[in-house]
């Protein structure tokens, strides 16, 4: 049996990171709880199920926290497990070279889909009935399409996840698209589910099996009350703090946001003391860490941006850089996440730490002028 790696990321870990670093800007590291983030994050969630791609991401994770990046992100269905795997073996690899330690990095996962293995030779309907339904970690009605988020389910992927990474402690764990339960049942059986969810990593957190959790989402946050799907963010930090208390885990959100999906930003759609506001504003007001995924929307915002941009997004390059530098300069992200599976696209990435992000001012006007 491979012996887990211990610990989570520090405040310790991370500053002592970010120091290794003196010519990133300053603002390239934000806080959460103490622990020091990057403003940019590696994604794995593209690519083939094969070895290939499997080496492509360890290459990249392990340029990456080269480059002054401590933030990576990955899921268990992602490539079916391999996406996982590959960041584990990066990290183990990098730790074992001296190049980092295990404290000084963030590694976030989520949890909520039905994921396979595509390093199983079984039927993928054989994988899924012995792996969750004659196990009984999965009961009739706790599936809603492929999503479940029961306690038993969430614990059972929690651990595989851990095994993935070689990882004793995840930093931050997320409900994986929890709005999809409103597909199929009422706002009221899906706070339910929610409370019982919180209360299951609650228990996994005083457990030391991870740090802070979350909901990642991709129309929850951004959809307007009344519509399918909607989840308000107060009612959730709510919930975790009845299941938690004061010193809850429910710290951290992720959401889709970039230059074609700026409703987190401009969209008044979260209610709070008789008002509406932004989620970016009320994930501040509540203490909430705020991730943004698609940071350049699967790679269709690296090119072909207006022209314009250029002398709105000054001190970077390229259209990537430029849209990065949007993300990462928006009041209330903390860190812009970037699907990266090439040391190509790591390097040209990366370049942006070496700017200072953007202020609030300036992000409003390039709504108004751009």
């Amino acid at each position: 049996m491979v012996a887990m790696i211990g610990g989570p990321a520090t405040a310790e870990g991370t500053t002592r990171f970010a120091a290794r670093f003196p010519d990133l800007s300053a603002e390239h590291f934000r806080e959460l709880h103490g622990a020091r983030l990057s403003t940019l994050g590696l994604g794995t969630y593209l690519g083939r199920d094969d070895a290939v791609t499997d080496t492509l991401y360890q290459k990249a994770v392990e340029r990456a926290v080269e480059r002054g990046v401590n933030v990576i992100d990955t899921s268990i269905n992602y490539r079916n497990q391999r996406s996982e795997r590959a960041v584990g073996a990066a990290l183990a690899g990098a730790i074992r070279r001296g190049a980092v330690q295990r404290d000084e990095i963030v590694v976030t996962t989520k949890g909520g889909y039905l994921a396979l293995d595509s390093t199983v030779s079984s039927d993928p309907r054989e994988y899924f009935m012995t792996t969750y339904v004659r196990s009984g970690i999965i009961q009739p009605g706790d599936i809603v399409g492929s999503h479940c988020m029961t306690p038993r389910f969430l614990r059972d992927q929690l651990d595989r996840s851990c095994a993935n990474l070689g990882l004793e402690t995840v930093d931050v764990y997320y409900v994986h698209n929890p709005e999809t339960q409103l597909d199929e049942v009422s706002p009221p059986e899906f706070l339910t589910r929610v409370r019982a969810a919180f209360a299951a990593l609650e228990e996994a957190a005083a457990e030391g099996k991870l740090r802070f959790y979350g909901a990642a989402t991709w129309n929850g946050f951004r959809a307007d009350p009344g519509e399918p799907g909607y989840l308000s963010l107060p009612e959730l930090v709510q919930i975790a703090r009845e299941v938690g208390g004061p010193d809850h885990r429910f710290r951290v959100i992720q959401l889709p946001y970039n230059l074609a999906m700026p409703e987190a930003f401009t969209r008044a759609n979260q209610k709070l003391d008789g008002g509406f506001f932004s989620v970016l504003d009320v994930a501040r007001h509540l203490g909430v860490y705020v991730m943004a995924s698609a940071s350049v929307m699967q790679g269709q915002l690296t090119q072909k941006l207006p022209a314009e941009l250029a002398a709105l997004l000054p001190g970077v390059t390229t259209d990537a850089q430029r849209s990065i530098q949007f993300v990462r300069s928006t009041p209330g992200i903390g860190t812009s996440l970037v699907g990266m599976k090439t040391v190509a696209h790591v390097e040209e990435n990366a370049a942006v730490a070496r700017v200072a992000p953007l202020g609030g001012e300036q992000i409003k006007r390039l709504f108004s002028e751009a």
